[in-house]
């Protein structure tokens, strides 16, 4: 069992419980789910689905899951309750209800999308061990498989490539290099979201440095969380996916006080 909670981070929470409508916004790759080599194989730890789930069901509480993964790879490894809001694709895919239009490339951005993923695929042949995942608005070269300098050989190589295409946006992850057609990140994704359920507070937890622009979108009174190692905005800091099991629960205990009573 987790111990306590810090105390400042514990403070952070109890005030956050009270807001009038409380958005809670969670990357799932490396906060609800450890890592783990092939990412269709992740799943959210037990502790923290059930948390989002208690939170999803209260008043005036809105959860969403913000991530780098497409919106299909999110739910399948996720499985979201129906209210929970979806961003994929760092901000470039969303749903926020049923009526939602899926993503649509305009003839340029995907034959640059085309030139992009022919530029990884190229860069994969060359470096055995590297994957090429596809996505709806991007391309991205995977090295989590293969030793330390084999990745790093690979991710300057696909950068060389990528840097050559007018318009593609290269994004560093945790063993990742992802190449975009359409400029966006966390950041506005989490204002759209606040603009879109009209939240007077925010909670955002994530791990990656792609997460960064999202604490840097938050406002005063939000709870910014890192979950791991690295320099950050966040004001708060987990060590790991399972403790932060502790903090989604403690979350559902002091909200679900706050409106149900």
């Amino acid at each position: 069992m987790m111990g306590a909670l810090d105390a400042e981070l514990q403070a952070a929470l109890e005030s956050l419980a009270g807001t009038g409508r409380l958005l809670v916004a969670l990357d799932f790759d490396g906060v609800l789910s450890p890592l783990v080599e092939h990412a269709e194989d992740a799943r959210p730890l037990d502790g923290s689905a059930a948390a989002v789930r208690a939170l999803a069901a209260l008043p005036e509480t809105v959860t969403a899951f913000i991530s780098g993964r497409a919106l299909d790879s999110l739910r399948t490894v996720a499985s979201p309750e129906p209210e929970t809001l979806l961003i994929g694709s760092h901000g470039a895919e969303t749903w926020t209800g049923p009526n939602q239009e899926p993503l649509q490339l305009t003839a340029e951005q995907a034959e640059l999308l085309a030139r992009a993923r022919a530029a990884v695929e190229s860069v994969v042949a060359r470096h055995p061990g590297c994957r090429l995942e596809d996505k709806p608005a991007g391309v991205v070269l995977h090295t989590r498989s293969v030793t330390g300098p084999v990745a790093a050989a690979a991710t300057e190589d696909a950068r060389r490539e990528l840097g050559q295409l007018d318009g593609v946006h290269v994004t560093d992850g945790k063993s990742v290099l992802e190449a975009s057609v359409i400029s966006t990140n966390k950041g506005e994704g989490i204002r759209a979201l606040r603009g879109l359920t009209g939240a007077t507070a925010v909670l955002f937890a994530g791990d990656d440095v792609t997460d960064e622009r999202g604490f840097e979108a938050l406002a005063p009174g939000d709870v910014g969380i890192k979950v791991g190692e690295g320099t950050t905005a966040a004001d708060y800091r987990v060590e790991s996916p399972e403790a932060f099991t502790a903090v989604l629960a403690e979350l559902a205990r002091l909200r679900t006080a706050a409106v149900i009573g």
